[in-house]
């Protein structure tokens, strides 16, 4: 959530740069050294705030370095509005939730099928099968 915040703001500052870039260009004035710079403006809502911090909640430690290069790379590649950043804050925490929830099922499915194929290598192993039948029989009888 400290990533996304961080990220808001630099969105709001490149966006305040772009406009004043503008700005100087079709005035031809540079009043930059005038201006203060104004505090964050754009704040995302409780409900997706909430929503947010409830899929960073299910995320496992382990893999918050990989979402948060992914979140940069995505904002680099984009260079998003101010208002477009928890968007994609979204979007790369359920490609991430679903790249887990497929790794998880393929691992399940890898026991699943190692422990079918054990229980029949065991099961096969307990059977001894003798191609010309039991010659236990045929011994004695061949004697007698």
């Amino acid at each position: 959530m400290m990533e996304l915040s961080w990220q808001q703001k630099e969105a709001e500052r490149l966006q305040r740069e772009r406009e004043n870039e503008y700005r100087r260009l079709k005035t031809g004035v540079d009043y930059s050294w005038l201006a203060s710079t104004p505090r964050s403006s754009f704040n995302i809502s409780t409900g997706e705030r909430l929503g947010l911090e409830d899929l960073c909640s299910k995320v496992p430690p382990s893999c918050c370095g990989l979402v948060i290069l992914k979140f940069r790379d995505v904002i680099q590649a984009n260079e998003p509005e101010v208002h477009e950043v928890s968007g994609h804050f979204r979007s790369v925490l359920l490609e991430t939730l679903d790249q887990l929830k497929e790794e998880q099922e393929a691992q399940r499915l890898s026991r699943q099928w190692n422990n079918k194929r054990a229980m029949s290598m065991n099961f096969r192993s307990r059977i001894k099968i003798n191609p010309f039948g039991s010659t236990t029989g045929l011994t004695t009888a061949g004697r007698a």
